[in-house]
């Protein structure tokens, strides 16, 4: 099993050889803070739309760019080496909630195109910066029957998965995507669709971007909510040799360490991320989460500490304050090692 050779971020991996990167922190949460209005999320374009559009987050690439600009630009000004695209919720699947599933690839297209503008913006020759072009779960599961009278019910298939998906890589990787992200996975099957899409518009197109995998442990079981462990999670996954397997969301760092430490064990080819919430949920706080930037840093530099990560950063309830003290806590260490570099070798 040969690493890829991708065509685009090649300097990536030695990056990750020598230090730890910065992943950026919370998008969702980011945008709450400008209390936008319906108005807001319809600009002059939607206005006359049938149905309420407050929530669409992926919508306000397109009609307020400046925010989306603004929270980009927030992150790499505090040193964050890659920021993710606003596409957690980009797919015809997910955007089908607000009848707009015929906007999507223009949703991924234009949140693309902002952060590359970013990410051009703040790079420099010593520090360069990557667009991660996201790919949330959808809010549908292949594996799991949403009528708990009928365990065999399924309301979306695997063939629609794959479709919604590529439509979705073809239009982040067209807008600038220098890596490609598979995130907050919580269903092993949705993920599989994913990278099989993935991987079909890799041969198809010629490109070949690095890729990251990052699932969620949804409770104190340490598994997805699919069923599967860490450990079998990553042996689910390893055949699309990923740049990075990691974990994200759900727990918060405290409670994410004992399965970070797990794939440290398990995932010898390839390097770790982890970017957890900002603790558990709060919705008294400011940002819907508790943990200061100081708290959030500390933890995650216990990790780096203990030579568990290749790429930190945060997620919901994280802001460019947070990603700041991560930047300071982490810069020192060294990131965890991968023997011999970055490899994949073959399965015993």
């Amino acid at each position: 099993m040969k690493a890829p050779v991708y065509t685009r971020a090649q300097a990536l991996p030695e990056i990750l050889n020598t230090r730890i990167a910065i992943l950026d922190g919370a998008m969702g949460t980011m945008i709450q803070r400008f209390k936008l209005t319906e108005a807001d999320y319809r600009g002059e374009r939607f206005k006359d739309f049938p149905k309420d559009v407050k929530g669409n987050n992926e919508l306000l690439s397109m009609t307020r760019p400046d925010v989306i600009r603004d929270i980009h630009e927030g992150y790499l000004a505090a040193g964050a080496d890659m920021i993710e695209t606003n596409t957690f919720g980009a797919t015809t699947i997910a955007q089908a909630d607000y009848d707009m599933q015929h906007l999507a690839r223009e949703m991924n297209l234009q949140s693309a195109k902002l952060a590359r503008a970013a990410c051009d913006k703040f790079s420099t020759p010593d520090k360069p910066r990557y667009v991660v072009g996201a790919l949330g779960p959808t809010p549908k599961t292949a594996s799991i029957s949403p009528d708990v009278n009928d365990a065999g019910a399924r309301n979306v298939t695997f063939e629609e998965l794959r479709a919604a998906y590529y439509e979705q890589v073809e239009a982040l990787v067209e807008g600038g995507s220098d890596v490609l992200l598979v995130e907050t996975i919580f269903d092993t099957l949705n993920a599989k669709a994913a990278l099989f899409a993935i991987e079909e518009f890799f041969e198809a197109s010629g490109e070949r971007l690095p890729l990251i995998i990052s699932g969620t442990v949804t409770d104190a079981s340490g598994r997805i909510l699919s069923g599967q462990t860490v450990t079998a999670f990553w042996h689910s996954v390893r055949h699309a040799q990923p740049l990075a397997i990691g974990l994200n969301c759900a727990l918060g760092a405290t409670l994410m360490r004992p399965y970070i430490q797990e794939l440290n064990k398990v995932a010898g080819d390839t390097f770790i991320s982890c970017y957890p919430n900002a603790g558990l949920p709060n919705p008294m706080s400011d940002t819907g989460f508790d943990e200061t930037p100081e708290v959030t840093s500390r933890l995650l530099h216990e990790f780096a500490a203990e030579g568990l990560v290749n790429i930190v950063g945060g997620c919901c309830g994280t802001t460019p304050d947070h990603i700041g003290a991560i930047s300071k806590a982490v810069g020192p260490l060294a990131p965890r090692n991968v023997h011999g570099g970055f490899f994949y070798k073959e399965a015993a």
